[in-house]
């Protein structure tokens, strides 16, 4: 019988843990603020915004909201961006992507300081991940670590196959899972022999962004499969990348969709937020 691998129940842990230290951090007389902008309304932004948030009031850090109309330019973008490096008071600033089409999302998250940088995103943050340095790491794959390492699941030594090559998930998915010493590979939509590669794979990592794409033909008996992508199919239910009902019987563990990967990205933002003031922000 396969194990499913709860994100709601393991990213709760978390914030309980971040709140504690977040306490101790305020008796200090250290705060936290996190700025979040979002440029027009798009449904799902605001959605995900609104848990944002929800997150920081739980944990007790302090949100700043600049909500922002769908005609804003680049450069007004880019002048909030640069005032929020400048206040000592904000230790995080986060842009919501998707962004309209008159700005260039790359240049925004450039602009971001590094040390702000609580998505992880930026080019020096992200250099710091491939040589093992200090600096914030992309919070979805920082998320996963944290599903494979609390549900008991060993990194090292095992094939890690991961299914996607973006900056967001895939690329810092493989860095972190090479992290952790496992032997790691990466396909993507030119890799020929696919099945063959992630039948090999110990732990699969999915986000390619197709509803139900990998099937159980594609899966290792008793591999640990985490699914990152989330769609509304046809009949309005939710699902993943991953064809749960015929993969899952084949795993040993997996990620359901919704309530998987999804609360982790949340989570993991605020373990980030925490640890722009602390070393040490989860025991």
């Amino acid at each position: 019988m396969y194990q499913i691998i709860d994100g709601k129940k393991i990213s709760q842990e978390i914030k309980e843990e971040l709140k504690e230290k977040v306490a101790v951090l305020k008796e200090q007389g250290k705060t936290i603020c996190l700025a979040v902008i979002q440029v027009g309304n798009d449904p799902a932004s605001s959605v995900y915004v609104g848990n944002k948030k929800k997150a920081c009031a739980y944990i007790g850090i302090e949100s700043q909201s600049y909500e922002l109309p769908e005609e804003t330019t680049q450069q007004e973008l880019l002048e909030l961006v640069q005032r929020l490096n400048a206040d000592d008071k904000v230790n995080g600033i986060l842009v919501q992507l998707p962004l309209p089409k008159q700005i260039d999302e790359g240049k925004v998250i450039q602009t971001i300081a590094p040390e702000k940088d609580v998505d992880g995103f930026h080019e020096k943050n992200v250099g710091a991940l491939c040589v093992g340095s200090k600096g914030y790491v992309s919070c979805t794959p920082l998320g996963i670590i944290q599903l494979l390492k609390r549900s008991g699941v060993e990194i090292a030594g095992k094939n890690c196959v991961v299914i996607g090559r973006s900056n967001i998930v895939g690329k810092p998915m493989a860095l972190l899972l090479l992290r952790e010493n496992g032997t790691v590979t990466v396909c993507h939509s030119r890799t020929q022999n696919m099945k063959e590669i992630t039948k090999q794979a110990d732990i699969l990592v999915v986000a390619v962004g197709k509803p139900k794409l990998i099937d159980d033909t594609y899966i290792k008996e008793g591999a640990v499969v985490i699914d990152v992508g989330i769609h509304r199919g046809a009949d309005n239910k939710l699902c993943g990348d991953v064809d749960f009902e015929k993969a899952a019987p084949h795993t040993s563990a997996i990620t359901p969709v919704p309530g998987g990967v999804g609360p982790m990205t949340i989570a993991m933002l605020m373990y980030n937020c925490v640890s722009s003031v602390s070393e040490n922000p989860v025991p």
